[in-house]
């Protein structure tokens, strides 16, 4: 009896060692590389008079932004989604509501390298812009100088990313960029905005052929992304993007450069300004030809745009 509750002893410590070896030997569980951030802002300015000598109109500002990422990081390969809305609005006392930003943009990153020894990744970038709602040319509202889709702007290429840490630093290079122009509203198309080959009309203002809706490009492209912290909670971060088309005015830049400050309060409470700069051969300023409401079109100038604002943001 002695003899087999000691042969029963040695095996349940021999199964009961097994088990806390297979447990052990399990490898844990690998957490998902996708990592996802989201970011919604709300900025408001407002400005009230009431007797005051110095005159003034009552005015109050709102600008509403929503920024998401979705991203795969595994070894050697990457693959980064964003997605950014801005819409803002002013009204004043005097006048109609007015739009201040309207943006809609969607970018997309994939990126490979041979081994960790190296920064530089074989990568393919699309990159999408459009916007919400009709602008003007204040305050004639009578006629939209652009729409949903006109324009909108597509870039897909393929080339070389050099980046360390991508969330402060990139620098992308494609010898081989796809640029589409999209103008989809008859309009607009017709009286060749946005670069795209106008109406052609005969004699008697009949139209022969419609204005083109959709313009492609094949040229090189050159962007660069920095952010970094100047002091405590001050960050600064730039975004440069210089595109050349290879058939049609090659050497002649488009030039689209962001430069954002940021300034954090606490953890809900922040302020931002920015500067905006663009430049496109394709897009023709309208000027006034001193007739009331009445603009005829221009050539391309540098367009610039800045932005202060003081709000709220909340991380999810």
């Amino acid at each position: 009896m002695r003899k087999i509750l000691c042969i029963s002893i040695v095996l349940l410590c021999q199964f009961l060692n097994g088990q806390t070896a297979d447990k052990d030997s399990v490898p844990p569980i690998e957490k998902s590389k996708w990592v996802q951030k989201n970011r919604v802002s709300l900025d408001i300015s407002e400005v009230t008079f009431v007797n005051w000598s110095s005159g003034g109109s009552n005015s109050i500002s709102g600008l509403l932004g929503l920024n998401s990422s979705l991203n795969y990081d595994r070894q050697n390969f990457y693959w980064k989604n964003s997605g950014k809305v801005r819409y803002g609005v002013n009204k004043q006392e005097s006048q109609k509501l007015r739009k201040t930003e309207d943006i809609l943009e969607i970018d997309s990153k994939i990126g490979y390298r041979k081994d960790s020894l190296t920064n530089w990744f074989f990568s393919g970038h699309l990159n999408f812009k459009s916007q919400f709602t009709n602008g003007y040319k204040y305050p004639n509202k009578d006629q939209a100088i652009s729409k949903f889709m006109a324009p909108g702007y597509m870039f897909l290429g393929v080339g070389a990313e050099y980046g360390k840490d991508f969330d402060k630093f990139s620098f992308y290079f494609s010898p081989l960029t796809l640029k589409t122009t999209f103008v989809l509203d008859d309009d607009l198309a017709n009286s060749g905005a946005f670069g795209v080959d106008p109406a052609i009309y005969d004699d008697n203002d009949n139209m022969i052929r419609s204005g083109q809706k959709i313009r492609n490009e094949v040229g090189i492209l050159v962007s660069h992304f920095f952010e970094t912290e100047m002091y405590e909670n001050i960050k600064i971060s730039t975004k440069l993007s210089l595109y050349t088309d290879y058939i049609d005015s090659f050497g002649n830049v488009d030039v689209d450069w962001l430069v954002v400050f940021d300034f954090k309060v606490n953890q809900f409470v922040k302020a931002s300004l920015s500067s905006h700069l663009k430049y496109d051969d394709d897009i023709k300023i309208m000027k006034p030809t001193g007739i009331d409401n009445e603009y005829v079109e221009g050539g391309a100038k540098v367009q610039w745009k800045q932005l202060l604002g003081i709000g709220v943001a909340f991380n999810f």
